[in-house]
């Protein structure tokens, strides 16, 4: 076998593995066609080695007999002529021996091209791996953003939720207190709550008398917020046209500029504003007053008259000094609105620390999936205390 017939198969496909019949080793084709090569040539090297040698020991046995023979000048002849024939022989077998040396090296180098080549084959199948590996983190990264940036935006959105649930829910208490505190300290009096939606405040008080004449109405305004509006004495005032009230009160948590901090009640811009903690002692103060203009009213023919008596009375020692009453019984009824109070903002306190364990959670979530990215997501900048409203801070810190 020729050299390129040998070397054939391995540029055809030198990664083709094969199993042997006999030993059930398994090899590559090019492996295999350069231990036969190598197997031939050492085998025909043997073989020539083996002739010369026989060759060689023959014509020693024939020298010797025919020197045993002749003992002569052609003996000495024949012996040189052998002789150099010998070292013909000699000279063949060190040529065989350099072939086989050769040989020898062709096939290591043939072994190292052939690793070279295995070599090159898995580092172009690592390639590919790492290629197709880093497509497939490519992907997971894309996900695992879609899912921070959904997981984003329902958080936001419950977010909104609960502060639009929260100021309504905050809106409803304040409005339901204040009308069962007013029935409940006026039971003989009409209280009327006006319907979601419609104009007209949020309570009305019909003040009767005894006797059961009307003798006023008061329309009350439940606001519960963080900052005084400038537009709330307008629509009250408003509200109070179309109801037929006379007098006008806005019960809130948040007061006009100028307002001193010690102050519990007192008119502004023609309506009566005032904290819930006194409003039933107003309540009780603009009733009474309302029930003497009613008497006065009624007591007098002339209206002059009836007007001045009224004036009278406001004017009196005797008003003032039941005003003052009304303020001292103030104190009393707001350390126990201030128990209630407390109580209410423990809860909403509770919810608070509820929403900032979850948004905790979402931001460890969100850490666990940034070190399993190898920090190549980006980063989920919030805080806990995002999610808490500025009534609830401000709550939590009058408690």
């Amino acid at each position: 076998m020729s050299r390129s017939e040998a070397q054939a198969p391995l540029l055809l496909a030198p990664e083709t593995r094969v199993t042997c019949p006999r030993c059930d080793h398994e090899f590559s084709l090019a492996e295999g066609f350069a231990r036969k090569s190598l197997e031939q040539l050492e085998a025909s090297s043997h073989g020539a080695l083996a002739a010369l040698e026989a060759q060689a020991r023959e014509a020693a046995r024939v020298l010797e007999r025919r020197a045993a023979e002749q003992a002569e000048a052609p003996l000495r002849e024949q012996l040189e002529a052998q002789s150099k024939q010998l070292e013909e022989f000699r000279k063949m077998e060190l040529a065989l021996r350099q072939e086989r040396v050769a040989l020898d090296t062709r096939q290591a180098q043939l072994e190292l091209d052939l690793q070279r080549q295995l070599d090159a084959g898995r580092q172009q199948i690592a390639e590919a791996a790492r290629a197709a590996e880093a497509e497939r983190a490519r992907f997971r990264e894309a996900d695992l953003q879609q899912k921070l940036n959904s997981m984003r935006e329902k958080l936001e959105e419950a977010q909104r939720k609960a502060e639009q649930g929260s100021q309504q829910s905050q809106g409803e208490v304040l409005e339901l207190l204040l009308e069962t505190d007013i029935g409940a300290a006026f039971p003989i009096d009409v209280i009327e709550e006006v319907r979601k939606g419609a104009r007209g405040g949020d309570v009305r008080q019909r003040v009767i008398t005894r006797s059961g004449q009307q003798a006023g109405t008061i329309l009350w305004e439940a606001k519960r917020a963080q900052n005084w509006s400038a537009a709330w004495p307008a629509k009250l005032k408003s509200d109070m046209r179309e109801a037929g009230a006379e007098v006008g009160v806005i019960v809130t948590t948040s007061y006009p500029a100028g307002w001193s901090s010690g102050q519990l009640f007192g008119l502004h811009d023609e309506v009566w504003v005032t904290s819930a903690s006194a409003a039933i002692p107003l309540a009780a103060a603009l009733r009474a007053g309302l029930l003497e203009a009613f008497k006065a009213r009624a007591a007098s023919v002339n209206k002059g008259e009836k007007m001045e008596a009224v004036y009278d009375y406001l004017t009196s020692p005797q008003f003032a000094h039941k005003l003052r009453a009304v303020y001292e019984a103030f104190r009393k009824m707001r350390q126990e609105l201030e128990v209630e109070r407390t109580t209410m903002q423990q809860r909403w306190n509770r919810r608070i620390r509820q929403i900032d364990q979850a948004t905790v959670q979402l931001i460890g979530i969100a850490g666990d999936l940034q070190g399993l990215a190898q920090q190549e997501l980006p980063q989920l900048e919030m805080e806990s205390g995002a999610l808490e409203g500025p009534e609830a801070v401000d709550g939590a810190d009058e408690t």
